[in-house]
């Protein structure tokens, strides 16, 4: 059976790891952890094809620890008590258990609590990999007893310098244009693997590689994001603060990367609509309506006719003046409301529907015309005093 070549070419050693070197300097924790052979709990968070299980792999390889792999996708309970009692009988003969969890967050928290007790004793050391903010995902408890480290995505030139080592290794370094390379590594996503499975794919037509035959073997990429995980809250967080910043050309870009990984056009459209309020306010007040008609204009064309409609949209809440003076009145009215949910309303504001209310002073000395100013104001005496 053919090994793929994106196992063939996992590192075995921190020097032969490409990119992460914000992990992996000569001060940094990897290494530490490597150098002093005392293995830590780690939470590797990172998009796929970073390098989580090789890291995971190498440290267990250098702390002279036994690697035990567990899905969360596929794995249970019981899987989880096998490899319990497993390490406990390696603890008795001195040996040490680094047990990887790959997409932990996919464990519920009652499995992910079993795990607490084991980590804590030393039992077991515990290095789970995560696509999605562990914040969010992992628990408190167990994420207090690990580290959180941080993998970024590879780099353009990360990228080509693992595809011409995995080309030198197959001594098919003449076999590939240096165009083609690049629209290798671009086509990834700073995803190694499926830089390297494209490239395979690619040699196996017998041809030399050129950009054309890179393109019909790797076909379209699907974008590297998932409508209800991190990326989702990043890619919309900056098509607003771009909306905000009053840049055109970043806010239409995230937009497009929204609409082309298939995100809901209501789930855009219903935030242009708070963003119109909240960022634009009185600065324009037809902002307001145009993102509703936005959103109601989607509900009723959809997609992808709807593009142009949305596109609109943005393209004018971008270039508006903004104001946040409401929404600062907002937050300034909801902090007086918490702080006096009780004070009472000054009675010359009261309705006086009866004589009795009339005679207690309700409503006197106020006037039905506009701009009236009554003399006591309009607040609660205890805020007007305060």
């Amino acid at each position: 059976m053919r090994v793929p070549l994106a196992e063939q070419m996992r590192p075995l050693t921190l020097d032969e790891v490409i990119g992460q070197t914000q992990l992996l300097g000569d001060a940094e924790i990897l290494r530490r952890i490597v150098k002093q052979k005392e293995p830590v709990s780690l939470i590797l968070w990172g998009p796929p094809g970073t390098g989580k299980t090789t890291l995971a792999r190498i440290i267990a390889r250098e702390v002279n620890a036994e690697f035990i792999e567990l899905s969360a996708v596929t794995s249970g309970k019981k899987d989880v008590e096998k490899v319990i009692e497993h390490a406990r009988q390696n603890w008795n003969l001195g040996l040490r258990t680094i047990l990887f969890v790959d997409e932990i967050h996919r464990f519920n928290k009652a499995q992910q609590d079993a795990f607490l007790p084991h980590v804590e004793s030393g039992l077991i050391t515990l290095i789970g990999a995560t696509t999605e903010n562990p914040s969010f995902e992992v628990i408190a408890p167990l994420l207090s007893r690990t580290r959180v480290l941080v993998l970024q995505p590879l780099t353009k030139e990360e990228v080509i310098a693992i595809l011409r080592r995995a080309l030198k290794q197959l001594n098919k370094t003449r076999n590939i244009t240096p165009k083609a390379l690049e629209y290798l590594a671009e086509l990834s996503g700073g995803d190694a693997r499926i830089a390297l499975g494209n490239l395979e794919l690619s040699l196996s037509f017998g041809e030399k590689i050129t950009p054309e035959i890179v393109k019909a073997a790797a076909q379209k990429r699907v974008p590297g994001y998932d409508k209800k995980g991190d990326m989702h809250y990043n890619v919309i967080s900056a098509f607003i603060k771009s909306m905000r910043g009053s840049n055109v050309e970043a806010a239409l870009y995230y937009l497009s990367r929204m609409i082309d990984a298939g995100e809901d056009p209501k789930f855009i459209a219903r935030r242009m609509v708070i963003f119109a309020s909240e960022d634009i306010g009185l600065a324009g007040n037809g902002a307001l309506s145009l993102a509703t008609a936005t959103f109601q204009a989607i509900e009723r064309v959809g997609m992808p006719e709807g593009s142009y409609i949305l596109y609109h949209c943005a393209t004018a809440l971008a270039r508006s003046p903004k104001s946040r003076e409401t929404t600062n009145l907002m937050y300034a009215a909801q902090a007086l409301a918490k702080q006096y949910p009780d004070a009472q309303v000054p009675i010359h504001l009261r309705n006086a529907p009866t004589k009795l209310m009339k005679d207690l002073g309700y409503g006197k000395d106020y006037e039905w015309k506009a701009d009236f100013k009554h003399d006591k104001g309009f607040l609660p005496n205890e805020i007007r005093e305060s």
